[in-house]
């Protein structure tokens, strides 16, 4: 090395100097990559992209050849640093001066510089670079395979397998959900907020949407049949089921539609079995139904109300494809009854009164609190699991962040409550 000039030693060192830079930027460029995007890119034919994704097929592979290469070339920047620095300073020099000299200019030009750049423009800076890449992997493959096998091999005494990593991990639940919930500008806020509410499905029962029993509004076939019209001409619904005698034995459901087909001519000539004539068969479902499945039924099945039962068989409320869709979309319900209603109201200092038939989900929803919804699925249940009982008297309590006061109740249940997130 004496004998080459020091002018194309330096020139050397600088290009050595430039490729440790090629190959730490490719190195935080390709593992920088937004996998999903470049999935993305690969389905649009970007030449770049499919490149890319196939060097991250094997991450271990990539590494290996990117690190044989940036390892060799600064080991023989060194030597060649070393011989600039004994023709120019003397021996002296290649002792105490570049050591420091060296990695400052390394850390600099070809660490630091380099990957800060690649870690903001990845695409910029991975696309052209695997066009080096990959024919460097073909290249250097019997190498890498033996360093990668050697350190796999030892990986491997610690219960981990690199050979089987793959760069395109799916998303879990939480994690997607993250993901849409900072899409920030790119999404509208309502189509977000009806991304989050479809992931929120999975978490959900029919139990938390349907109209309990003792909410329902049906037809009695034991009434008289003054009684049943004067239900059917007053009713907000559409479709009402019915049922002999009681709630548990329901026979059909009525779609007001069909109603005009027996209401001819005066009501005393209106008899039940008209009335059964144009009712539909029920549709049972069980409580437990996860939503996203209730929701496929509801589609195979061409129904829009179901019969909610328990376990044992007994109805426990009703079901309706609006009242599950309103978990994806929100509220458009335009019933006159619901207009009137005010299950959720903002009090002074916080507080909020709250009927305490109202669901869980739905307090969660409309105020953005975080009340349990793994236990009972309304307000009343919280109250009454709390305390074991049901009350005789207002009391205070505080569940977790919360604290409760009852407002008004019965014999049989909670009513109202006042409710207020401590914190908040």
């Amino acid at each position: 090395m004496d004998t080459i000039p020091t002018d194309l030693l330096i020139g050397i060192l600088v290009a050595l100097i430039a490729f440790s830079a090629f190959f730490s930027s490719s190195e935080t460029g390709m593992l920088s990559l937004n996998r999903y995007r470049l999935r993305h890119l690969v389905k649009k034919k970007h030449k770049g992209a499919m490149r890319a994704a196939h060097l991250l097929e094997r991450p271990d592979r990539l590494i290996g050849v990117i690190l044989i290469g940036n390892n060799l070339v600064n080991i023989v920047a060194t030597l060649i640093a070393g011989a600039v620095t004994t023709h120019l300073f003397g021996e002296w020099a290649t002792v105490f001066v570049l050591p420091i000299a060296l990695t400052l200019v390394i850390l600099i030009f070809a660490e630091v510089t380099p990957k800060s750049v690649a870690a903001v423009y990845p695409e910029r800076i991975a696309f052209p670079a695997s066009l080096i890449l990959r024919p460097l992997l073909v290249i250097l493959y019997p190498v890498v395979w033996l360093i990668n096998s050697i350190s796999n091999a030892i990986a491997r005494i610690f219960g981990m397998d690199p050979s089987q990593a793959r760069s395109a991990d799916h998303l879990r639940m939480d994690e997607l959900r993250t993901v849409v919930d900072e899409a920030g500008e790119l999404i509208p806020d309502q189509h977000q907020g009806m991304l989050l509410n479809v992931l929120d499905l999975e978490n959900a029962t029919v139990e938390d949407i349907m109209v309990p029993r003792n909410e329902v509004e049906g037809i009695d076939m034991e009434d008289d049949i003054t009684k049943i019209l004067a239900t059917i001409r007053k009713t907000e619904y559409t479709r009402l089921p019915v049922y002999e005698g009681n709630i548990n034995n329901v026979t059909g459901i009525l779609h007001l539609r069909n109603a005009p087909r027996f209401l001819t001519g005066d009501d005393s000539t209106i008899t039940h079995e008209a009335i059964r004539e144009h009712m539909s068969e029920p549709y049972f479902i069980p409580e437990s139904n996860p939503l996203p499945t209730q929701l496929m039924n509801f589609q195979k099945q061409k129904h829009r109300v179901a019969v909610v039962v328990d376990e044992y068989g007994d109805v426990q409320g009703i079901a309706t494809l609006v009242d599950l869709l309103e978990e994806i979309v929100g509220d458009f319900s335009t019933d006159a009854a619901e207009d009137d209603y005010e299950g959720i109201v903002e009090c002074e200092n916080d507080w909020y009164l709250i009927d305490a038939s109202e669901f869980v989900r739905d307090v969660n929803r409309n105020i953005g609190w975080q009340l349990p919804t793994d236990g009972p699925k309304t307000i009343n249940g919280i109250i009454v699991e709390y305390l074991e009982n049901i009350p005789d008297a207002c009391v205070s309590f505080q569940i977790g962040n919360y604290r409760f006061e009852i407002v008004e109740f019965c014999d049989t249940r909670i009513e109202k409550a006042k409710v207020l997130e401590m914190g908040s």
